[in-house]
């Protein structure tokens, strides 16, 4: 993958992604990080591949916020809420949809829909996470989720954010104004909402903030979702799009998977290639609601 781009640009499947170009920020991250294996938890030094200047937000300002999907109206741990907003205070720093909020210098595994032949499988591939010290967030769909409330119940007890990833995956931008906010409310009770394909326009997002709802897109599509030849994408093709990402796509990165594919099969070894590139992941600190803090506490 190349830069990032200005506009959003349509996949050949499943996904669409967002690119913007990098914006300079106020002043350079400068990093000395000796690169060998770590454990996720053991070492707090940011990436030696970002010590040029991460992409920053393209505006600022409430409409900015809006244009992300969010309205601060209080601490760092405060989702948005229904109603009024005429108390709101700015954040420190703009909502960065793709990224989820992350600010961390770490990079946040997600994992999206659902393990459709075995729904246990997401509490095996949580508790293998949480042993090696690392959180991730799960994007569920709730049509399914629901009836595994257990599942979800576990995955926090893990120490895994669970967050809203609709009613049925259906494309937010086709369906109408109830119907979108019907699919929405269907979801997993949250604060963010991952939109199915990475489809959200003015209107949803705006919707979403109405609704108690961050955007959270990705930096990274792995790709796991796509059928070259009729099987999904293997572990080792996963593995080769994370370890080829951009610098800037890792920087504070979001990596998008998902639980009915290759990708879990193949988080091994894109942990351990990106400890060997010098970054670390989000740590898995104990058990979590069903919010999920901005900035996000990795």
């Amino acid at each position: 993958m190349s830069g990032y781009r200005a506009a959003l640009r349509r996949g050949s499947g499943r996904h669409r992604r967002r690119r913007r170009p990098p914006v300079k920020s106020a002043a350079a991250v400068t990093v000395l990080v000796t690169c060998s294996a770590f454990a996720a938890a053991s070492l707090d030094d940011p990436p030696p591949e970002c010590s040029k200047k991460g992409p920053g937000a393209a505006c600022s300002g409430r409409n900015a916020q809006r244009a992300a999907g969010i309205r601060r109206t209080g601490g760092p741990d405060d989702a948005p809420r229904n109603g009024s907003d005429q108390n709101a205070v700015e954040p420190d720093v703009v909502y960065d949809r793709e990224r989820c909020g992350n600010t961390s210098n770490r990079i946040l595994l997600t994992l999206d829909d659902w393990p459709y032949n075995d729904p246990d499988r997401a509490v095996r591939v949580g508790a293998q996470l949480q042993s090696q010290g690392i959180r991730a967030a799960f994007f569920l769909i709730n049509q399914f989720a629901a009836k595994y409330p257990q599942i979800v119940a576990t995955l926090r007890q893990q120490g895994h954010w669970v967050a809203n990833h609709s009613f049925s995956h259906a494309k937010l931008s086709s369906l109408s104004e109830q119907a979108l906010k019907d699919e929405i409310a269907g979801g997993l009770p949250s604060n963010v909402l991952r939109p199915p394909y990475g489809d959200a326009g003015e209107r949803e997002q705006d919707i979403a903030a109405d609704m108690g709802y961050r955007l959270c897109n990705w930096t990274i599509d792995t790709h796991d979702w796509e059928k070259p030849g009729g099987s999904f994408t293997s572990v080792d093709a996963i593995r080769t799009n994370v370890r080829n990402a951009t610098p800037e796509e890792k920087h504070n990165g979001v990596i998008l998977g998902h639980l009915f594919s290759n990708f879990p099969d193949a988080l091994p070894g894109i942990i351990g290639d990106l400890h060997d590139q010098g970054y670390h992941l989000c740590r898995n600190t104990g058990p979590v609601g069903d919010r999920v803090p901005y900035p996000l506490q990795c």
